[in-house]
């Protein structure tokens, strides 16, 4: 079976250039659309780059109508919490605005499979501290809503015959390609293992922890830290599961199981052999004591498994890319 083009909105960020990386190493046709606001155009590297607005309906009827779309995959969104809270109406209009007129479009130009970037913030604060795809759903910020009103548009789409997707919920996603090519950029990131690793190498002058009273074996937050590459991975086989014909899915993304925050730390410091500069602060309104997702769907639907399932190795391979930062920032 011959297919046409695929379409990676916010291709040029972090989640999103790893997934170009994959596709393009199996030889997959690939256009990504990228306004560069929070991405780098290094991490395109060699592919075609079209650098625009998602929410652009004549640049997006263009670029459907010019490369032969027939798939998309959608990442381009604002991602960081607290904004989210502060600005609420930027995440609904970047987030599920955007999203709808993307998928208007989509419809207009003969794009029938969608995979969507979701996350693990749909869900809220799971009462157990972990999240089931089938559990009510009650998240706690705009940005979690603004990606559940994305995927209520692509369940109801799906139901209506439009299109067939695949929404991927996020955990914690950290690390970085394996081969060093790419990595996370972020400017003023705050993924733990990110900030982490930049405190290693001198970037930061601490790391804080943020509450050390949770109801945990260690007192810290469990989050399911994911590498990048297994996520990568996913969105692979999601697309391979809608090229057969498959039904929509929600999936979980995570390996099913957690670390704290003292654990994250620990492996850096192991790994660097040096300590941090460790701050302990009050714990931040909504944070859970733990989320961790149920992955066996994933592995069911997709056949998909973690292959970088271990913290070390995820925390060395961000190492690896702060280190090569220093020597080649972006």
């Amino acid at each position: 079976m011959s297919h046409q083009s695929i379409l990676i909105t916010g291709g040029a960020g972090y989640i999103g250039s790893h997934v170009l990386l994959q596709l393009q190493g199996r030889g997959e046709r690939v256009v990504v659309l990228d306004n560069l606001v929070t991405g780098f155009r290094q991490a395109v590297r060699e592919a075609p780059l079209i650098v625009g607005d998602v929410g652009d309906r004549d640049l997006l009827a263009s670029v459907l109508r010019e490369h032969a779309i027939d798939t998309v995959m959608h990442f381009a969104a604002s991602t960081i919490v607290p904004e989210s809270v502060r600005d609420p109406l930027k995440y609904y209009a970047n987030n599920t605005c955007a999203t709808r007129n993307l998928l208007d479009s989509c419809l207009r130009h003969g794009v029938r499979a969608f995979v969507f970037s979701s996350s693990a913030a749909v869900y809220g604060i799971p009462a157990s501290g972990v999240a089931d795809e089938a559990q009510p759903l009650a998240p706690i910020n705009p940005y979690g809503t603004s990606k559940l009103m994305s995927e209520w548009i692509l369940r109801d789409l799906a139901a209506a015959g439009a299109l067939r997707y695949v929404s991927l919920r996020y955990f914690n996603v950290a690390g970085s390609d394996p081969q060093g090519r790419i990595g996370q950029a972020t400017r003023n990131a705050t993924l733990l293992i990110k900030v982490a690793c930049e405190a290693a190498v001198g970037k930061r002058a601490h790391v804080s922890i943020y509450g050390t009273d949770y109801d945990t074996p260690d007192g810290t937050g469990i989050r399911d830290y994911i590498h990048v590459d297994d996520l990568a991975r996913a969105h692979l086989d999601a697309l391979d599961h809608l090229r057969r014909g498959g039904d929509s899915l929600v999936l979980n993304c995570g390996y099913g199981h957690g670390a704290s925050v003292r654990e994250v730390l620990g492996s850096v410091q192991r790994l660097t052999g040096k300590p941090l500069l460790i701050k302990e602060e009050p714990r931040r309104p909504g944070d859970p004591p733990a989320l961790v997702a149920r992955a066996e769907r994933i592995r069911t639907a997709l056949g998909w498994t973690g292959r970088l399932d271990d913290l070390d190795a995820i925390v060395d391979s961000s190492l690896r890319w702060e280190r090569k930062l220093l020597r080649e920032p972006w």
